[in-house]
């Protein structure tokens, strides 16, 4: 598997740990990560500032596996997520968009995405600036709306993207089914909820499949679960594994995830 992940990287800046304890994060950085977890190969394309954190993000990322070769350091300050970790639950804070403001994709970086299987991003990565761009070359698309699946982005991006993922709190499953049917009106081939310790659903436009989670004895932290979902997810794709075994490996993935602080 050949995977890129595009746009928003952040610092989670956990505050009430060690009196502030930074670690790496932000969606697609953490779904590159551990898409070289599990045995494939990943790059970065996103802005840090040049900043201390910029400076920490990029030689965490590199020493994960990643390649960095195509990383954009800008004037300014590496975006900031403020986090405090209640009874094992991260709750965020202020996010300090920084450098991310304004980032863009250039034609040379579009040649060079063009080289993978699979692209990533994020509700918060400007997608809407390039997806139609890439959506152009011959490469399968995922894209994360988080929690922000009623954001005027999400409703811009989601019909350029093959593949769609969205956490929910909705305990309504018909609610959640209504919802996915309609994302797959708008073009994407698969679409799946993800609903933390309720597990997980995909709909591929005929069937809607539902897969549980893999418990663990001890939750450390939530940071990263869903972004390794996503990663498990993909990989099962990229091996050709059915939807099924694929949801399973999304939920060990994120399970593991769960067992240490930080997102990796």
């Amino acid at each position: 598997m050949k995977l890129i992940a595009l746009g928003s990287n952040c610092i989670d800046y956990y505050v009430n740990i060690e009196n502030g304890k930074p670690y790496p994060g932000g969606g697609p950085v953490n779904m590159a990560v551990y898409v070289v977890r599990l045995g494939g190969c990943a790059s970065y394309l996103g802005p840090v500032g040049d900043d201390e954190y910029g400076r920490y993000m990029i030689k965490k990322i590199e020493a994960s596996g990643v390649n960095i070769s195509h990383i954009q350091i800008t004037p300014g300050m590496t975006a900031l997520t403020e986090v405090k970790l209640i009874d094992n639950e991260r709750i965020f804070g202020d996010y300090h968009e920084g450098v991310m403001n304004k980032y863009q994709i250039s034609d040379e970086e579009i040649k060079y995405i063009s080289t993978f299987d699979y692209a990533v991003c994020d509700v918060w990565g400007k997608p809407e600036r390039y997806i139609e761009k890439i959506s152009n070359i011959d490469i399968k698309i995922a894209f994360d709306c988080s929690t922000e699946l009623d954001d005027q982005i999400c409703n811009e991006v989601i019909p350029f993207c093959n593949y769609v993922f969205f956490s929910t709190e909705e305990s309504n499953i018909l609610t959640i089914k209504e919802k996915m049917s309609n994302i797959h009106s708008l073009g994407p081939d698969l679409i799946v909820a993800m609903r933390g310790e309720n597990g997980s659903i995909c709909y591929d436009g005929i069937s809607f499949y539902e897969y549980g989670i893999v418990e663990v004895e001890e939750v450390i932290d939530t940071m990263g679960a869903g972004d390794s979902y996503i990663s498990g997810f993909l990989y099962g794709l990229s091996q050709n594994l059915c939807i099924l075994d694929c949801m399973e490996l999304g939920a060990r993935n994120a399970s593991y995830t769960l067992t240490y602080f930080g997102a990796w």
